[in-house]
């Protein structure tokens, strides 16, 4: 871990970061997967055993935190429960079929080659995230497991946390006779360190930014590295006409309640003009009893007399708490346009009866997660089945969705000739 404070001194103790980095990259690119497996299964182990300490640096980031911001001192919060989904987490990247040195392909062509694709590391992963702690863990149980070092840096409000996490891990990788800067940590959390990070080009493969619009609008305006951008999560529910209400209502309930500050949690409610009148009520008192501010068009704020106006901002927004826009449309074309126009391409949703429009939803909803009667909350790397994840990526090169073990690798040729030279 290091902390900087002077920006030529920041400069040099970044790039010596980098040096480390890559050099523990080249070391971590020909371990064996059982070797990484014992390593994942040591620190999940000393998670556990270092709660206590773990605990008690968190309680020095909450207690620094505005309580006021709930949902943000939810994302923020660690407890006995949670430190043993981190250790959970872990052994199940564990468990992962190792993806390093995967053969994709192989064939022989007419002009006597053996050509071939297999699967290699990325190299030195960089990550900006804000206040999650369990992100610090998931972040270097994946990287590791795919054969890449990794710098991290965290945001200010978990300073404490992460670092208790990474001593933790970087004792027990000392412990199992490798090298600590097999995960590196930054300490100082000022914008201008940030800004220097992600100009580390000659030393990072690849920044992965994890947070809120305005982190990952700095980082792809400001980095040299290649990013890969995970996105905010303005995610949708269009309900359908000729629906089941009670199934609908869980369904919501559970997309924007059971987690309200996730990216993956629904921020807008579309609802089908056919059944306004009748869903409405329902879905808006079960909301109500949740706690959830409503903030509705005309035609919502006609029919439930508690929900709040909604502004042009509305729309757009990602509230990350107990908020919910909803806007009655027409039909599902014009669900579908207002999720075109609105949504951030993360998670977007349709209930319905009707196979016609589940495969249209399907086809013209370009997120990317889209589902049919299943909550949004379902976007995950251990929902679908990946293990823990480095974030959702909202962008079509390279990786989309929720990025496990194989979006942290590349892939080159592998060519055999038999002394061949071309004509």
């Amino acid at each position: 871990m290091v902390n900087m404070h002077s920006p030529k001194k920041n400069m040099s103790l970044l790039d010596e970061m980098g040096r480390k980095a890559k050099s523990a990259a080249k070391y971590l690119a020909v371990i064996r997967t059982s070797k990484k497996n014992d390593i994942l299964s040591a620190c999940a182990s000393s998670i556990k055993q270092n709660s206590s300490y773990i605990l008690t640096e968190n309680k020095k980031d909450m207690d620094g935190l505005d309580q006021s911001r709930g949902a943000f001192a939810d994302r923020l919060l660690l407890n006995d429960k949670r430190i043993a989904g981190i250790a959970d987490g872990i052994r199940d990247v564990a468990l992962l079929e190792d993806p390093v040195n995967e053969i994709l392909s192989m064939r022989t062509l007419p002009n006597g080659l053996t050509v071939g694709q297999k699967r290699v590391p990325l190299g030195a992963v960089g990550m900006i995230y804000e206040a999650r702690p369990n992100v610090t863990a998931d972040a270097f149980a994946l990287c590791l497991k795919a054969g890449n070092s990794c710098i991290l840096r965290g945001g200010r409000e978990a300073i404490f946390s992460n670092t208790a996490i990474v001593n933790v891990f970087q004792d027990t990788l000392e412990s199992c006779g490798h090298p600590r800067e097999l995960l590196q940590l930054i300490t100082d959390t000022s914008r201008e360190t940030a800004r220097d990070f992600m100009r580390m080009n000659e030393f990072i493969d690849v920044l992965i930014p994890r947070g809120g619009g305005g982190l990952i609008k700095t980082t792809l305006e400001n980095s040299t590295i290649p990013v890969i951008e995970t996105g905010t999560g303005n995610c949708h529910i269009y309900a359908d006409d000729g629906i089941p209400f009670h199934k609908a209502v869980s369904v919501i309930i559970n997309a924007k309640v059971q987690r309200p500050s996730v990216c993956n949690a629904c921020e807008k409610l579309l609802v089908n003009k056919n059944i306004a009148d009748t869903f409405l009520p329902l879905i808006g008192e079960a909301l109500l009893s949740h706690g959830v501010e409503i903030r509705g068009d005309s035609k919502v704020c006609s029919v439930l007399p508690y929900a709040l106006p909604a502004a042009d901002d509305d729309w757009h927004t990602e509230y990350l708490d107990l908020v919910i826009g909803i806007k009655v449309v027409d039909s599902i074309d014009e669900a579908i346009e207002h999720i075109d126009r609105y949504s951030t391409k993360h998670s977007d949703a349709i209930l319905t009866e009707s196979h016609t429009n589940a495969q249209k939803f399907l086809s013209e909803v370009d997120s990317a997660a889209v589902y049919v009667n299943a909550s949004t909350r379902f976007t995950d790397g251990g929902e679908f089945g990946l293990g823990a994840e480095m974030g959702i990526s909202t962008q079509k090169i390279h990786a989309r969705g929720p990025m496990g073990l194989k979006t942290l690798t590349s892939t080159k040729y592998i060519v055999y000739g038999d002394w061949s030279a071309r004509k």
